[in-house]
């Protein structure tokens, strides 16, 4: 399976690198995109807050992201 390609803008602080060296790092954030495109990744990394419960379950997560915006006090929170 090949991995799809982002359009990325990576910005580099050190003037040391080379053309590889960014092709490098670009492939890793490639990598990295790749693991929390699919939904089984996004329900892996993120957790539902509903008033006063929190949930990882992934029916939970599904059906709150179906509409456009969370109804009132319902929060999506990254894991990370």
């Amino acid at each position: 399976m090949q991995s799809p390609r982002y359009n990325l803008l990576v910005l580099v602080r050190n003037q040391f690198m080379t053309e590889r060296d960014i092709e490098s790092e670009v492939e890793g954030l490639n990598q990295l995109l790749i693991v929390t495109d699919d939904i089984n990744g996004f329900c892996k990394t993120h957790e539902l807050v509903d008033g006063y419960r929190i949930t990882s379950k992934k029916r939970h997560l599904l059906r709150a992201i179906e509409n456009k915006e969370l109804k009132p006090f319902r929060f999506l929170i990254n894991k990370n």
